[in-house]
């Protein structure tokens, strides 16, 4: 079993754009090759919605792979990237397989969570031609169309964005196979540590094997 390689040295070269909001993207974050074995990896997940990973049978490749994203490296890079403090910040990890058709409507992420990061573990191909399903961060709440960027979730690209009131994104309609990792850096408010444990709940409800 070969270890999964992330590269930080691109995430480190990467320029933080401002427009609509400040964000970093960096393509290829996963290798090609990497990206191959860690989609043959990856367990089927015939439902929509978000899993987080002791919900899921990993392997130990993507285990591991899961548990350095959750690690002090990426989030000292991304405190350093956006000038944050994230000391003190719990991480909450969901994975998800497919997307619905009410999947990707305009939306601000929850401001429990101070940062999102997303890591798309799908090869390039034709499902992507028609941009359907490509992330597209917005410059406002009302129209899909009316966006600043697009990205193709694919190649083992990243996305990092800090939250806030005007960070608004979403895609148009998309349903199938649509593999993401989710990592958010949570606050340690209230709100915050009502989703931790919903998200500690919701693993343990997922493991049952009445939960399909």
């Amino acid at each position: 079993m070969s270890r999964i390689s992330l590269d930080y040295d691109a995430f480190e070269s990467a320029p933080v754009a401002e427009k609509p909001f400040p964000h970093l993207v960096v393509p290829h974050f996963i290798g090609n090759d990497d990206l191959k074995a860690v989609v043959s990896d990856l367990p089927e997940m015939k439902s929509g919605g978000s899993f987080p990973p002791e919900a899921l049978k990993l392997t130990p490749r993507v285990a591991g792979m899961i548990a350095e994203l959750q690690g002090p490296k990426l989030k000292a890079l991304v405190a350093e990237k956006f000038g944050l403090d994230l000391t003190d910040a719990p991480t909450m990890l969901t994975v998800r397989g497919r997307t619905r058709e009410k999947d990707g409507r305009i939306h601000r992420d929850s401001e429990a969570k101070l940062v999102t990061i997303l890591l798309y573990l799908n090869p390039r191909g034709e499902d992507w031609a028609s941009r359907d399903g490509c992330l597209r961060l917005l410059n406002g709440p009302d129209d899909v169309e009316d966006f600043d960027v697009e990205v193709t979730p694919a190649e083992g690209t990243l996305l990092v964005f800090p939250n806030g009131p005007a960070t608004w994104h979403g895609h148009r309609q998309f349903v199938g196979t649509r593999y993401a990792i989710q990592l958010n850096y949570m606050a340690t408010g209230r709100k915050a540590r009502y989703e931790l444990r919903r998200h500690r709940l919701s693993a343990l409800v997922k493991r049952l094997p009445f939960s399909g």
